[in-house]
């Protein structure tokens, strides 16, 4: 019997966000004493504020977007408001509108488990773990 992961397509959703997930699982195991990133820079280019672009900003936003992948979507009254913004998408077919998201949202959870890594990574060089 093949394991799930076995049986999915490497490039199947269901294993990017389970390879996400996995991501933020391991980051929580290994960062013990999260504070510890704190004013530690982010190596990411962020549009925020620059207050909040240390790891340990990063470590939160990644738990809760793991958090919010695993619990499912916003509300409809939100999705509502954020169709307003995609007006232009709207013209294109359902097949031609799926895809667009599709494409965006492999490449939005490669890149946030990429961050993952790299704050893992970043905490084990903090407290002196060898990789």
């Amino acid at each position: 019997m093949q394991s799930t992961e076995a049986r999915l397509s490497k490039n199947s959703l269901s294993l990017t966000l389970r390879r996400y997930s996995a991501a933020v699982s391991n980051m929580e195991q290994t960062v013990l004493v999260p504070s510890l990133l704190r004013d530690v820079p982010s190596d990411e280019l962020c549009d925020c504020e620059e207050t909040c672009c240390d790891l340990y900003h990063s470590y939160l936003m990644l738990k809760t977007i793991r958090d919010t992948v695993e619990r499912g979507l916003v509300s409809p009254d939100d999705r509502k408001a954020s169709d307003r913004n995609l007006e232009p998408l709207l013209d294109m077919d359902e097949e031609g509108q799926f895809h667009f998201h599709l494409r965006g949202l492999f490449t939005v959870m490669r890149d946030l488990t990429t961050r993952t890594h790299s704050v893992t990574e970043k905490y084990k060089d903090i407290i002196g773990v060898a990789n």
